[in-house]
């Protein structure tokens, strides 16, 4: 079985192992072993900490295999971007060009730096062990972050966002980047986006360009990549829509991925979030995929995917593997959200 935990100093190693190995880079995770077990540091007291605001605090949590104790996957929360630096990021703004005596008025598009998103809560540092297998696995480590987030609102701002990987091409090699960033800096993108550090370092706004950056200018090659979710993206796109994301007016300053933002009030996580008590599963019948949360004392938490009937009235009845990985016993509250939408939801989203 699969859950997830914040991680700690015990798993460096295995953390050290990810960073070094996952393609993209992991932003969150450090590549220096001395700087990522500060990191790690940092999540342990982020998780401990009485908090009424957000601040300088970071999460990091780690999919563990409960048979074997190993770690399967990573993702983290910030909690507020660009708390020390700038958070930097494109916004797609329609200039209005027009000459009465030529009878010419032109919308043009234009990309200008901005740092709106500074001090907003951001979804970051997602990966998944490529040996897993089907789609579970992915919900269960992205969205957990947003379990966590829905039953500790003072911790995080009200709107949420989450940068997601650009088209490349199978060299790793970014369109939007070479038309525009290796003008400017003149190295590959690669080398960049491991100093960026998460966008918000201050030589961005020392390099990149002040002005706007019109789009009509660019190669087409550039042009089409404009807010476009990598392939190897796509399921984590589906993902954050299952949850309740959307595309901003934002892309990002490197690969011009696409910025997805949402209401915390909005989530999925909020608005079909039920509270249910556990108990013992030895009568219960089979059900529909859940996300099932505890938040415990000390920062403790945990997030599972499990079986529960639409009934809620008959509470969460849970296996013995399971409410081991979660930590509850019977009589424990847990926090359950089912994992995809009903199917008349999605069709009456459709007619609107």
């Amino acid at each position: 079985m699969l859950f997830v935990r914040p991680s700690r100093l015990a798993d460096l190693d295995a953390l050290e192992h990810m960073a070094r190995t996952a393609q993209p880079v992991l932003h969150s995770l450090p590549h220096d072993r001395r700087a990522l077990e500060a990191r790690i540091a940092l999540s342990e007291d982020s998780f401990r900490a009485e908090v009424d605001f957000p601040g300088e605090e970071f999460y990091l949590f780690v999919l563990e295999e409960a048979q074997s104790g190993k770690l399967m996957g990573t993702a983290s929360i910030v909690a507020a971007a660009g708390y020390s630096d700038p958070f930097y990021a494109f916004r797609n703004d329609a200039l209005i060009h027009a000459s009465r005596e030529l009878h010419v008025n032109r919308k043009i598009h234009a990309l200008t730096m901005s740092h709106e998103l500074t001090g907003k809560s951001r979804l970051a540092g997602y990966y998944i062990d490529p040996s897993l297998r089907g789609d579970a696995a992915a919900h269960l480590m992205s969205r957990a972050r947003m379990m966590y987030i829905a039953a500790n609102r003072k911790r995080f701002t009200p709107e949420v966002f989450s940068l997601l990987l650009g088209v490349t091409d199978e060299n790793g090699v970014s369109p939007f980047w070479e038309a525009v960033g290796r003008k400017f800096f003149g190295r590959d993108f690669a080398d960049i986006e491991i100093e960026s550090g998460g966008r918000s370092r201050t030589f961005i706004a020392e390099v990149m360009p002040t002005y706007p950056v019109y789009v009509p200018l660019l190669p087409e090659a550039a042009q089409r990549v404009l807010g476009e979710p990598d392939s190897k993206a796509l399921l984590a796109y589906d993902i954050h829509q299952e949850e309740g994301f959307e595309t901003d007016r934002y892309i990002d300053i490197f690969d011009a991925g696409p910025v997805l933002t949402a209401q915390v009030d909005r989530s999925a996580c909020v608005t079909r979030n039920e509270t249910r008590v556990v108990h013992d599963a030895a009568s219960v019948a089979q059900g529909s995929a859940y996300l099932i949360a505890h938040n415990g004392i000390g920062g403790e938490f945990r997030c599972v995917l499990g079986e529960l009937a639409a009934d809620r009235s008959v509470g969460a009845p849970l296996s013995r593997e399971t409410r081991a990985a979660l930590g509850v016993t019977a009589g424990d509250a847990v926090r359950c959200v089912p994992l995809h939408q009903p199917q008349e939801d999605d069709q009456s989203g459709e007619a609107q």
